[in-house]
């Protein structure tokens, strides 16, 4: 009985836990700009729990490297 019990609970916890979120590389972040813009708007609408969090490290990096891009670009003509 509290073998099933015990078995039970933990399916339900398994069950009800939160998935963990996919983490994107700057890369797929840099192809994918719609993608970027959603992580980086999560980011900086609460930057005290998911600043450090990987996808907004990544986020910010894949920003900062399509910036430059941009401005390579448009100083070449």
């Amino acid at each position: 009985m509290k073998r099933s019990f015990l078995r039970l609970t933990i399916f339900g916890l398994t069950a009800c836990s939160q998935q963990a979120e996919r983490t994107y590389s700057v890369d797929e972040l840099t192809a994918d700009e719609s993608l970027l813009a959603g992580i980086i708007a999560k980011c900086r609408n609460n930057p005290g729990e998911v600043r450090n969090a990987p996808n907004c490290r990544n986020a910010e990096a894949a920003d900062g490297k399509l910036r430059l891009q941009r401005m390579l670009d448009s100083l070449r003509g």
